[in-house]
């Protein structure tokens, strides 16, 4: 058997994995993709304070490792981690710190995450369940999102200045996403957070540009900008302080994964879990090299896993060419100019939306796998976990420090194996 899959040209209505379709067929789907992915991708990295037009460039970069790396066998698009915001941040906070230093962090979390993908493809994936059963990730999922709770409420606020106009589009644009995601058709509920983000830009154009009831939008730097040109690359710098705090996040990414690979074999009726470590690989590869330029870290998403569902069109060669548009994208200054055009106001309200959606997304992981919170077990790992991440408490261990998501991270991992020693079930 080949490396790559051979690609027949589809002629039914599914079109699966290792099968094509038309080439004039093909291009828009993997922009639909692209898409689909478009919102967070371009949001995680400006709430971040990173270069949108370097994270749009390495998440068509990441995507292509990732379809070299699975053998052309795995539908997947990488974007920007929604994961990393937190940590991020956390990092951004500390005196002195820069971009690059939280650019090491992300690098090591790669190293970290492909590690573990070479150890799946060793031994197999058991052990992670073990290691990391829901009520973990879960837990640290959730942790990350109500981490970043002071974050969203000061954007809210704008950091003690809020003023009427602000909390007007701030909140208005909340209830734009949220209105998309439970009234909209299929296809818009997906692109939410991209509607969201143009409906109140499109206010601010209104209000702000033309009716001048608050500050405008300054177009001047994306006139002034050129169409095409390589992005701000930037080197990372390693710190202990950056690395304690993002490593973590690995463990997370390898929930995610895991459960976007076995939600792939589910709805297209094929074994992928033999992919699963390759996955991991690959997706921390792509971590690596985005985060080795200035990028933000990557995984795979389950925007894209809805558009397979309601297209039945799982062909890998689709998201080569998403990857190829988001590169030329990536490759385009005044995008990137535009990008950065986006109001505060709204920024300010994808934050409360999107990092309340990690926090509640992730409680997912606990109903749909059944954590019974009637076992202390549980019940302790969960709690006193969330209480580390959510509050950031950060334990000092000489001149080591660990902030809250690394403390909820190690409590959920350590409590969890603690508390089942001599236990029968």
């Amino acid at each position: 058997m080949s490396y790559f899959p051979r690609w027949r040209l589809g002629t039914g209505q599914v079109i699966m994995p290792d099968e094509r379709l038309p080439g004039a067929a093909s291009v828009p789907m993997g922009i639909q993709h692209l898409l689909a992915m478009s919102g967070s991708t371009i949001v995680a990295p400006i709430l971040m304070g990173f270069d949108p037009n370097v994270a749009v460039f390495f998440s068509g970069i990441g995507t292509l490792l990732f379809f070299i790396i699975t053998a052309g066998r795995v539908p997947s698009y990488l974007g920007s981690s929604f994961a990393f915001i937190a940590v991020v941040l956390a990092v951004l906070g500390q005196e002195g710190a820069t971009i690059a230093h939280a650019l090491g962090g992300i690098v090591v979390c790669g190293a970290l995450y492909a590690l573990i993908g070479l150890i799946v493809m060793a031994v197999g994936y058991g052990w992670v369940e073990r290691l990391m059963p829901p009520v973990v990730t879960g837990t640290i999922g959730i942790a990350i999102g109500l981490n970043l709770a002071p974050v969203a409420v000061d954007q809210l606020n704008a950091f003690g200045s809020p003023t009427p106009s602000h909390l007007t589009i701030a909140l208005l644009t909340v209830l734009c996403m949220a209105m998309v995601s439970c009234y909209g058709p299929s296809g818009t509920r997906r692109l939410s957070v991209l509607l969201a983000l143009v409906f109140g830009y499109g206010l601010v154009l209104v209000l702000g540009n033309g009716l001048g009831i608050m500050p405008g939008i300054d177009f001047s730097a994306v006139g002034a900008a050129e169409w095409f040109g390589l992005p701000h690359f930037q080197k990372p710098e390693f710190h202990w302080s950056a690395i304690t705090l993002i490593a973590p996040v690995a463990i997370v990414l390898v929930a995610e994964n895991l459960g976007h690979i076995k939600a792939l074999g589910a709805i297209t009726g094929q074994d992928m879990d033999r992919y699963i470590g390759r996955g991991f690989f690959a997706d921390g590869v792509a971590t690596m090299v985005a985060g080795s330029g200035g990028g933000t870290g990557v995984t795979t998403y389950a925007e894209n896993i809805g558009v397979m569902a309601m297209t039945k069109v799982y062909s890998t060669l689709v998201f080569v060419i998403a990857a190829v548009v988001a590169i030329c994208l990536g490759l385009s200054p005044k995008f990137g100019a535009l990008l950065q055009t986006i109001p505060a106001p709204v920024l300010a309200g994808l934050s409360v939306a999107v990092f309340g959606l990690i926090a509640s997304a992730m409680a997912r992981i606990w109903i749909e796998n059944r954590v019974d919170f009637s076992d202390p077990r549980n019940l302790f790992t969960a709690g006193i976990a969330l209480i580390f991440g959510a509050g950031d408490f950060t334990l000092h261990l000489g001149g080591f420090a660990l902030g809250g998501i690394g403390t909820s991270t190690l409590a959920a991992l350590l409590l969890y194996q603690l508390l089942g020693f001599g236990r029968k079930g």
